[in-house]
């Protein structure tokens, strides 16, 4: 299929999805954790979510965002949580950090299930269970089953926060290594960049990309380059999927293959390297595979480093240990 004569296509794979359930399970993890402790933990996140996404649509690409740049460093453990104290050294102000979005979200989901079960659900559990609620429920993604039981961290890992989150300047060898350094693949690599339809970025985070790189279309560079000067204007946004950039689809790869990726980081994706080259034209021409590789990729990422069973902690207040 040529990419500029067919629609982006966005699918309800609940079949291909299902596929994948099975591998989510493992250790002390569980889909059924809170089925007795907190039976109304699921629909409670679920509510918040699909709340924060119609006041916000954007703030669903947030809370992928979240979730992944709370299990790149240290794991899923909800340590990009906690705000600064004497004895902790918050995440939130390490320089990848400082434009993540979505705490008050965690915070009022976290607040409902406090009346509810107090002191049952965790943080890192909430984070998991939004990023899937963020694809699936509101903006067209596949949806999959989430194991649970991870216990929150005692404290945060600020100075790992700058080595372990991938910057958007990364070629595709660094990329390869830093997602290979969480024990995920290069296809995964491929797959959990996809979740890029959704979402912005800022324009200190692609000038790079839109002024020194000869591997963009011109026209969009040019474009790009009137809201986003050589200097100033930092802050400005642009959507990561200038096609459909509120709902998830494979139109992100299909940017790939007009060399029209926002940031470097996603042009390195297809920019010669035959195996991911091959792997962005099967999304392109087969989204259910992107859908069901999204989702594995998803599983595994959930499951980096847990703290589980005596491990961690139950925090009350996501912002703070116990």
């Amino acid at each position: 299929m040529a990419p500029n004569k067919t629609l982006c296509l966005s699918l309800l794979l609940a079949a291909a999805a299902a596929a994948t359930l099975a591998a989510a399970n493992g250790g002390k993890l569980s889909p059924a954790y809170y089925s007795t402790t907190c039976p109304k933990a699921l629909p409670i996140v679920q509510s918040g979510v699909v709340a924060a996404i119609q006041k916000e649509t954007r703030i669903g690409a947030s809370l992928l965002r979240l979730h992944f740049h709370d299990c790149f460093v240290n794991g899923c453990e909800a340590s990009i949580l906690l705000d600064e104290t004497a004895s902790i050294a918050t995440e939130k102000t390490a320089v990848p950090n400082q434009s993540v979005r979505g705490y008050d979200v965690i915070d009022d989901i976290k607040a409902e299930l406090e009346e509810a079960c107090p002191g049952v659900v965790s943080c890192a559990d909430i984070l998991t269970l939004a990023a899937r609620d963020s694809a699936w429920m509101q903006l067209g993604g596949p949806s999959w089953e989430v194991d649970l039981g991870r216990k929150d961290s005692l404290t945060a890992g600020r100075a790992a926060v700058n080595t372990s989150i991938p910057p958007p300047t990364f070629n595709l060898t660094a990329l390869a290594a830093s997602f290979s350094a969480q024990g995920l693949s290069f296809r995964d690599l491929i797959s959990l960049s996809g979740g890029h339809t959704i979402g912005v970025a800022r324009c200190v985070s692609f000038r790079g990309h839109i002024y020194n790189d000869s591997d963009i279309d011109p026209s969009f560079a040019e474009s790009l380059q009137q809201i986003c000067p050589r200097s100033g204007s930092d802050g400005v946004l642009a959507p990561l999927d200038l096609k459909t950039p509120t709902h998830f689809d494979n139109c992100y790869y299909r940017n790939l293959l007009r060399k029209q990726g926002l940031l470097h980081s996603d042009q390195e994706l297809f920019s010669g390297n035959s195996e991911a080259d091959s792997i962005v034209r099967t999304y392109v021409n087969q989204p259910s595979v992107f859908f069901k590789d999204f989702v594995q990729g998803m599983i595994k990422m959930g499951n980096i480093k847990l703290l589980t069973g005596s491990q961690g902690e139950v925090r009350t207040d996501c912002r703070k240990v116990n």
